[in-house]
């Protein structure tokens, strides 16, 4: 699948899963020196591969549709962040209640680590588009890969785009389980400590990488036998 497909069809798998209702919300992926991107004002659902805008780092949209209002945010990304392959930019009702009360999301469960730190900051607030949220944005993830934006939504960034999807998927089922834990009562909160043994240990977490394939079966030899 070309880049311009599989950041469409995480768009729409986004939408679909109600973290960009209506035309909010927007993802890109690096590419090269600069990045595609969604293109502002259209439902995840009329967009097409064709409508992707490609931009460069200095600002510089090529395509058919105008980038995403945000485009700034995510330039900004990846101008002073080279572990950012992708970024994910949702408006989940959760996370965005969350994001209206300008509220952190502590470390209420060990998972809040998938964000990379002890709670996942809530940035201040700035108007939309613009280089002050940018630069909010920017502070709240310094270390971290998600983020609140206030009174706005959530950020996710990852090595690529898969990473990044699914980050955002996770934050906004950590914002309903702790706002459901925040109707029943108090959550206990973890303490620095164990959130640091949870981000040693998601460090190594997952499945290790295939080892190259064999050019034998395993037992035999990799030399020609003889025949008989």
């Amino acid at each position: 699948m070309t880049p311009r497909r599989a950041l469409v069809a995480a768009f729409r798998r986004l939408a679909a899963a109600g973290l960009c209702p209506r035309t909010s919300g927007n993802v890109s992926v690096r590419a090269g020196d600069g990045f595609l991107i969604t293109p502002t004002g259209m439902p995840a659902d009329t967009v097409g591969a064709a409508d992707v805008v490609a931009m460069t780092i200095d600002g510089r949209a090529r395509g058919r549709r105008q980038p995403s209002s945000e485009w700034r945010l995510h330039r900004d990304l990846y101008a002073t962040r080279g572990d950012v392959g992708a970024v994910v930019h949702t408006h989940p009702p959760y996370a965005t209640a969350l994001a209206c009360l300008r509220r952190d999301i502590p470390a209420f469960h060990y998972l809040v680590a998938w964000g990379g730190g002890s709670s996942i900051r809530c940035a201040r607030y700035a108007t939309f588009g613009t280089g002050a949220l940018s630069a909010a944005a920017r502070k709240a993830l310094a270390g971290r890969k998600a983020c609140l934006l206030a009174n706005h939504g959530a950020v996710a960034v990852g090595a690529d785009l898969p990473a990044a999807e699914r980050l955002a998927a996770e934050v906004e089922a950590l914002a309903r389980t702790y706002v459901l834990a925040l109707a029943v009562g108090r959550p206990a909160i973890l303490d620095e400590a164990e959130m640091a043994r949870n981000l040693d240990l998601f460090a190594g977490y997952g499945q290790p990488r295939p080892s190259p394939a064999r050019t034998s079966s395993p037992g035999t030899s990799p030399r020609r036998r003889r025949r008989g």
